[in-house]
């Protein structure tokens, strides 16, 4: 640990031709030598959400004993390597959801437990969920207090979408307030604008790209000054951080010029969308894990794919649709097909846990100081139905047992797991939408 009595601030920027860099946290933000310094170290949890559709093909996904041993089912066998920070939840439901509009109601009361007002006009109206609950009372000494992120554009979904609900509220898994939805945003090259200050429109982006210098360049030399002032172990741990804002940048200048050479047979295509769905959703976790690194954020949102999108996954041997293969009949060769998208969609999720787990911090590594719950608010597509949940909690935190399957009882709500969730990120609540309490043992 670098010891000096004089640390650096933890609000620390590199700054330079308009462009802002925030740091990481690095042993010369921690007071040496103090009684402060546990506390200074503790960053506090961060809350991650990620959403997938259409739910799972259960019996090979849920791990046939409970407890700890247990042998993990086709669909999770990628988690695997994480067995020690993750623990299965089994026997969750979510009865807000339960109504013939579940493709408009799955996204909307997963993170909330409250089944919105019919409309499907402008005047929706839901229930404020878990990640804005946690924005409000530990986002908010971050630049910014919550981010939502997608991989399918929702902004042309509008009206009826789902019998006497309204598009509105399958667009999003975020809830400010009743009556404010928050935006998804699907575009890397806007969330790295976002996070790291540099402007432009779509339009202007390739007059910036011919003339753009990279972050990095524009704050050198602060970065070199700030070098000389650390220990070893942070400036490697700078120098890996810097090292991910340079790669990510350069994947993006990437799928931009991609784009532009499709451009005749792709118009639709937004600038800064990757053309290959694997690339898209690796950025936007690697975007998440920068965030986080560099304390942008504390909590977050990630819907890897929209309810009834009908995106084909030829990569693993499924030229379907999604939604329409999602409706298996319970013929097996179709179930087989879900197994595969699911399998997928979990081996993408643990190359982020992977990269939480690799990625140093000060006092262990950033899986330690972030909670995550992957999962799915529809049980059998095909059903349509909301029980059992498919649900996983992950985290590197020693706070949390971990390696573990629970089987909690029948259609407990899912909302009791969400106030648990919250309470272990120091999140004052004691309710939850339908919740009637919390749940034990994580």
């Amino acid at each position: 640990m670098f010891i000096t009595k004089n640390h650096l601030s933890r609000r620390t920027l590199l700054k330079g031709g308009g462009a802002m860099l925030a740091l990481p946290l690095l042993d010369a933000m921690i007071p040496a030598l103090t009684a402060q310094s546990r506390t200074a170290a503790d960053t506090g949890l961060r809350l991650g959400f990620i959403y997938h559709p259409h739910g799972a093909i259960m019996d090979r996904y849920t791990p046939e004993t409970v407890g700890r041993g247990f042998e993990f089912q086709e669909i999770l066998k990628p988690l695997e390597p994480f067995r020690n920070q993750l623990t299965i939840v089994s026997g969750l439901g979510h009865a807000a959801a339960d109504t013939s509009a579940v493709h408009s109601l799955s996204p909307t009361t997963w993170l909330s437990g409250v089944r919105p007002k019919p409309t499907q006009g402008v005047d929706a109206y839901a229930g404020v969920t878990a990640d804005q609950i946690a924005a409000a009372q530990i986002g908010q000494d971050t630049m910014l207090p919550s981010m939502e992120l997608a991989t399918e554009d929702h902004s042309g979904l509008i009206g009826a979408c789902d019998r006497d609900y309204g598009c509105i509220y399958m667009n999003t898994l975020s809830w400010r307030t009743p009556t404010t939805p928050m935006p998804m945003e699907i575009n890397p090259r806007k969330v790295f604008e976002r996070m790291f200050g540099q402007g432009g429109s779509p339009e202007e982006r390739q007059a910036r790209r011919a003339e753009d210098q990279s972050i990095l360049d524009a704050v050198a030399g602060q970065a070199g000054d700030l070098k000389r002032r650390l220990g070893s172990g942070d400036n490697r741990r700078l120098d890996e951080y810097i090292d991910n804002v340079r790669e990510i940048e350069r994947r993006l200048q990437r799928a931009e010029a991609d784009l532009d050479s499709q451009v005749l047979d792709l118009p639709e295509a937004p600038p800064g969308i990757p053309f290959v769905y694997e690339d898209h959703v690796d950025i936007m976790f690697d975007l998440l894990a920068l965030a986080c690194q560099a304390n942008v954020t504390r909590v977050f949102t990630f819907m890897m794919a929209r309810e009834i999108s009908n995106r084909t996954y030829n990569q693993v041997g499924v030229p379907d649709g999604h939604h329409a293969i999602s409706h298996h009949q319970n013929r097996e060769e179709r179930m087989a097909k879900n197994v595969l998208i699911q399998h997928y969609h979990v081996t993408l999720f643990s190359r982020f846990v992977d990269k939480l787990r690799t990625t140093p911090e000060a006092g262990g590594s950033l899986l330690d100081n972030t909670l995550l719950l992957y999962g799915s608010n529809m049980s059998n597509s095909n059903a349509h139905n909301h029980y059992p949940l498919p649900n996983i909690v992950i985290s590197g935190s020693g706070r949390f047992a971990g390696g573990q399957h629970i089987s909690y009882e029948e259609r407990t709500p899912m909302t009791n797991l969400l106030v648990a969730m919250l309470n272990k990120a120091g999140v004052e609540i004691e309710t939850l939408g339908d919740s009637t309490g919390t749940v034990s043992e994580l």
